[in-house]
């Protein structure tokens, strides 16, 4: 264990793990490595991480970010370190750290934590800091470093965006237990309950069927359908509605599920059976446009131009996908004007959404992986505008 001086790990103290890392010690290795290497080719000394997705991702940590300093400092050249308050060392039990060899700098209150985090760095360096780092410690490292820190977006997600092997299997598991989430809900979505009482149900058996949370729900009947971020309400169900019902949490080791699906009961209103006709051939021509060396925007496209073909376009508000893993919503983004190239690895949704405000709302939602000639999709279960 380093002091806060940042010396050498003494025999009474150790980082290693008392439980086993999520993924191997040579798969954090690797993204470490690749991490200096973009830090380099980005002009900068140092990556500053906090504690959240992308130190999960690095070392597999699940510290939390407190008012004490917890970062993984990743130098251009040299050794990383991790700085982290002594009171705090404990949460590094659930982490590779030790099984890496990486020096633990631990300090105590009174200590200059920012400063240790710079410590063997250029005098004025050139650090990025993780998106996740709170002001109360970007403030503090911009005046020790002189100047206002980059973000690391731009570094970290060209590790993150591309998943490997291991991380697409999370993926898929956890889009199977999703699936399976809704393959149960005519058990709860019936007329006469609350969105509130259906989700507490969604919620149960979201841990049933696997996740560690139920990270998001989202019950929208009706009018509240037309809500793209509605939760859940008091409100009752009527027969008449068209209910969105998004769902979602992480699955260990912690890569996340997402899928939406829209119900009803009985036959729809023939207007809205037309409109919703559309949508699922708008979600259908976005999933077929998904292969590598496409832009991301032309997916987002896909869907936009059927939906402008049928005069819905005014009511699809809202991108058409987000990159998920660690995250729900991260890299990449699919919308309007974001020309990254997809490429064989990425995982996201692909989402459009029809919205007619105090009327109803509908949304069918995948998460896909990018492969070598097309995509993969994780959720598969019926697209239609299912009648329970």
């Amino acid at each position: 264990m380093a002091s806060a001086t940042g010396t050498s790990a003494t025999s009474s103290g150790t980082a290693r793990t008392s439980a086993p890392p999520l993924f191997a010690a040579d798969v954090y290795r690797d993204r470490m490595r690749r991490a200096a290497e973009l830090t380099r080719d980005a002009g900068l000394d140092a990556l500053v991480v906090a504690p959240g997705p992308d130190l999960r991702y690095l070392v597999g940590s699940r510290a939390e970010t407190f008012e004490r300093l917890t970062a993984l400092v990743i130098p251009a050249a040299g050794e990383p370190r991790l700085v982290i308050a002594r009171l705090e060392v404990p949460s590094l039990a659930m982490s590779a750290v030790g099984d890496l060899g990486i020096e633990v700098a631990d300090w105590v209150d009174g200590d200059d934590a920012h400063g240790l985090a710079l410590a063997g760095l250029t005098a004025r360096p050139r650090i990025a800091v993780s998106d996740s780092m709170p002001a109360l410690h970007v403030i503090p490292l911009s005046e020790h470093t002189g100047a206002t820190p980059q973000l690391a977006t731009a570094v970290l997600r060209e590790l993150r965006m591309i998943k490997d092997a291991a991380e697409i299997d999370a993926l898929r598991r956890a889009g199977a237990a999703i699936d399976r989430v809704h393959a149960r809900m005519g058990d709860w979505l019936t007329p006469g309950r609350t969105e509130r009482e259906v989700a507490a149900d969604i919620s149960r058996a979201i841990l049933d069927e696997g996740h560690t949370e139920a990270a998001f729900i989202i019950v929208g009947s009706g009018p509240n359908g037309a809500d793209p971020h509605h939760e859940f309400s008091d409100r009752v169900i009527e027969r008449s509605d068209i209910v969105v019902v998004d769902i979602g949490g992480p699955v260990e080791p912690g890569y996340n599920s997402d899928s939406t699906r829209t119900y009803c009961f009985g036959e729809p209103q023939a207007d809205i059976a037309t409109a919703y006709a559309a949508l699922h051939e708008a979600q259908r021509a976005a999933v077929a446009a998904v292969r590598p060396g496409v832009p991301a925007s032309t997916i987002d496209a896909a869907a936009r131009d059927l939906l402008r073909s049928r005069d819905l376009a005014d009511h699809f508000i809202h991108r058409t996908g987000h990159g998920i893993g660690l995250s729900v919503h991260e890299e990449p983004y699919i919308v309007d004007g974001n020309d990254i190239p997809l490429r064989a690895g990425m995982a996201f949704s692909v989402e459009p959404g029809v919205y007619f405000s105090g009327r109803w709302g509908a949304r069918i939602e995948d998460i896909v992986v990018v492969t070598d000639d097309g995509c993969e999709s994780l959720n598969n279960r019926p697209h239609e505008l299912i009648q329970l």
